[in-house]
């Protein structure tokens, strides 16, 4: 049982976790242990909220298929509980950022004092810098 939010929770039959072998080098050890993660998750046929459903599937992210599957590849440590652990985690991470609301954005302007205040010190500078002309005798 994936916990995701309050009252949200993702069944253990909806998570299909499948071993693999690790790429790259590893020493002897590396063609005999498959302690590489597939995780693979349904978004269609899941028990998410609908709300959920729709929020990934607005997502633009590599790991989305165009089927509506999430595969998440863990491979980062040596043992297949951490690589389990690390792939549940990262679905977990992906769904609530999918979720969370950003807040809008305002533009702003600047106050008028900050714009007198520029051309001022604008002004200032141009009348030092208009008195280093040459110099006539």
């Amino acid at each position: 049982m994936l916990t995701i939010a309050n009252g949200v929770e993702l069944a253990d039959w909806e998570i299909d976790i499948a071993q693999i072998r690790a790429q790259g080098a590893g020493g002897q050890n590396v063609n005999k242990v498959a302690s590489a993660v597939h995780l693979r998750f349904d978004i269609l046929n899941s028990s998410l909220p609908v709300f959920y459903k729709e929020r990934l599937m607005a997502l633009s992210d590599q790991r989305i298929s165009n089927e509506a599957v999430i595969v998440i590849k863990a491979q980062s440590y040596r043992t297949l509980e951490q690589n389990k652990e690390d792939a549940l985690h990262r679905l977990k991470t992906l769904i609530q950022g999918a979720v969370k609301q950003e807040k809008a954005r305002r533009p702003t302007r600047p106050k008028k004092s900050a714009k007198r205040r520029r051309v001022d010190n604008k002004t200032r500078r141009g009348k030092t810098k208009a008195l280093r002309g040459k110099v006539t005798p």
